[in-house]
């Protein structure tokens, strides 16, 4: 099979790879989509030659192992979730197999992922895409991320919540919150093209931070950038006894003024991943047809596109989600 590796320049040659087979439990997609994560932009650099990333995918299943893997037949449409977990340690027991003691992540540095024509997947963690979904199965993954950071949250009926930063993380939160019973849900990001687009992921409002003050008294306000210094921002955003929940990847140090979060009794949590059934609650969103996944996405490249597609992401905040498509 083809698939893009990265290098030791730390760009992306498309190579060829023997194909996977399954071992029991699991199965291999042919991959239809695969989206370009922040998450792998800010990875990626630090990951072995040889690597195959690649994290938010469907496909089809071409292949299907013994013993385990359910009801699963070749031909079907699914997305799984991109790790490998025991499923018999406490974590993998209380749907949290993103936790569970010897978890594989899949396309981030463990097992490889699905920048490539075909992906090994554990059957265990499929879910069914209905059909006409098709490319768009890809965003099954990163709904996940903001279902679980919503609820993480502890969103009530009608709390007013702030997100910061509107890209693909952001724009997720906003579905959630919107849709899990936020009065509103106001989204704060200084590029102008992911404000205008706000309204389309339930934004009820937008806030351009390099013109406008910190709007704040917020019931929840959740960190999606990952920009050092955004953790003070939130707290600062945040009204008496809210919550404020970090989800974006900051990969350097960054500091608060613990007096002001102490002063609101404010609750600080992060969120990483999901459960296996919000993985699923995302997938039957899609098929509700509730969401405009078009929205979601910008454009599409093939796997000779994808080293151009992260200079791209790497250089400018115009684009929302690139799926990749094998």
């Amino acid at each position: 099979m083809r698939a893009a590796i990265v290098n030791v320049q730390r760009h992306f040659d498309v190579v060829d790879l023997a194909d996977p087979t399954p071992g029991a439990g699991e199965l291999v997609l042919k991959v239809d989509a695969c989206g370009i994560c922040g998450s792998d932009l800010k990875a990626y650099g630090a990951m072995p030659p040889g690597t195959v990333l690649g994290h938010e995918f469907c496909g089809e299943i071409v292949a299907v192992g013994s013993g385990g893997a359910g009801d699963w037949r070749e031909g079907q449409m699914v997305a799984a979730m991109p790790l490998f977990a025991c499923g018999a340690c406490h974590w993998c027991l209380a749907d949290e197999p993103a936790h569970c003691e010897k978890v594989d992540y899949q396309g981030v540095g463990g097992s490889a992922g699905a920048f490539a024509e075909y992906v090994r997947v554990d059957a265990a963690s499929a879910v069914a895409l209905a059909d006409g979904i098709g490319q768009f199965g890809a965003l099954v993954e990163p709904l996940a991320v903001g279902r679980h950071t919503v609820a993480a949250s502890r969103l009530r009926e009608g709390g007013r919540v702030l997100v910061i930063g509107g890209g693909n993380v952001g724009a997720a939160v906003a579905v959630w919150a919107s849709r899990l019973g936020a009065s509103d849900v106001i989204v704060s990001d200084p590029v102008a093209a992911r404000r205008d687009t706000a309204a389309s992921f339930g934004a009820t409002g937008v806030h351009d931070p390099t013109t406008e003050p910190l709007p704040s008294g917020f019931e929840v306000v959740v960190e999606c950038s990952g920009v050092p210094g955004m953790v003070q921002t939130a707290v600062d955003a945040a009204g008496v006894r809210g919550h404020v929940v970090i989800a974006g990847v900051c990969v350097v140090p960054d500091q608060i003024v613990p007096v002001i979060a102490i002063m609101k009794e404010i609750d600080v949590s992060f969120a990483v991943y999901y459960r296996g059934s919000e993985f699923a609650a995302a997938a039957e969103l899609l098929a509700s047809g509730a969401l405009d996944a078009g929205a979601y996405v910008s454009r599409r490249v093939g796997l000779d596109g994808l080293d151009g597609a992260f200079q791209t992401l790497l250089s400018t905040n115009t684009e929302r989600k690139i799926l990749v498509t094998p």
